[in-house]
């Protein structure tokens, strides 16, 4: 239960400072500090549950080691529950905290996009970003890296993802981050949230693929 309880404090604080720091304080730092509010946010949290949970923190990473074979599937269906849990806890904290719902850090396309970008174009970026993601999170704690720095390498790409995927969609790359704002914004935010659990997810497996049968020796 403890590793459970892990996953969900460590998707409330992502949610809850990254999604935070867009609503609460987007003018001021803008797209870079946004960026790195969410690398830090799981920079840390690898360092503060990683032990305990392994730090995943987000529903396309369990799935890419359960593809992987790293997870069993109860534990993978457990750490998805709690996951989607703390994403809404953070969200809900937030609301009361912006006393609305209408802007909560939620992810969308087409006229939801900050700068407008199709759903097209928002499938293959999320796809692709959370790709990108999984190889960095396989290679850094793989038994060849220095586990050390794991969290400094996961943090990090983290950060550059959001640089290039904010103005695309918000940057998901993580369906309980997506879920928790959009079950409170509603409208057509939640109408649109399947993307944002569907491409991450295929990104997801796309990067264990990758890892497992192209980059990793055995």
């Amino acid at each position: 239960m403890k590793k459970y309880l892990a996953e969900l404090l460590g998707t409330f604080v992502l949610v809850f400072i990254g999604c935070g720091s867009a609503v609460i304080a987007g003018p001021e730092i803008g797209f870079t500090g946004i960026s790195l509010a969410f690398g830090l946010a799981v920079l840390s949290m690898v360092y503060a549950i990683g032990p305990i949970s392994g730090c995943h923190i987000n529903p396309a990473i369990t799935v890419s080691m359960l593809f992987a074979g790293k997870i069993n599937g109860k534990d993978a269906g457990m750490y998805i529950v709690f996951q989607v849990i703390g994403a809404i806890l953070a969200s809900g904290v937030l609301s009361i905290i912006m006393q609305s719902t209408e802007s909560l850090g939620q992810n969308g396309y087409g006229s939801l996009s900050p700068n407008s970008y199709n759903l097209q174009a928002a499938f293959v970026a999320e796809v692709v970003l959370t790709a990108i993601f999984l190889l960095v999170i396989f290679g850094a704690t793989s038994s060849k890296a220095d586990s050390k720095f794991a969290g400094l390498a996961i943090g990090l790409a983290l950060v550059f993802i959001h640089l290039v995927g904010i103005p695309v969609t918000g940057t998901s790359v993580n369906p309980a981050r997506s879920l928790g704002p959009a079950l409170f914004v509603g409208g057509e935010t939640l109408s649109q949230v399947w993307l944002f659990v569907v491409a991450p997810i295929l990104g997801g497996i796309l990067g264990a693929v990758l890892w497992k049968y192209v980059l990793k020796e055995d």
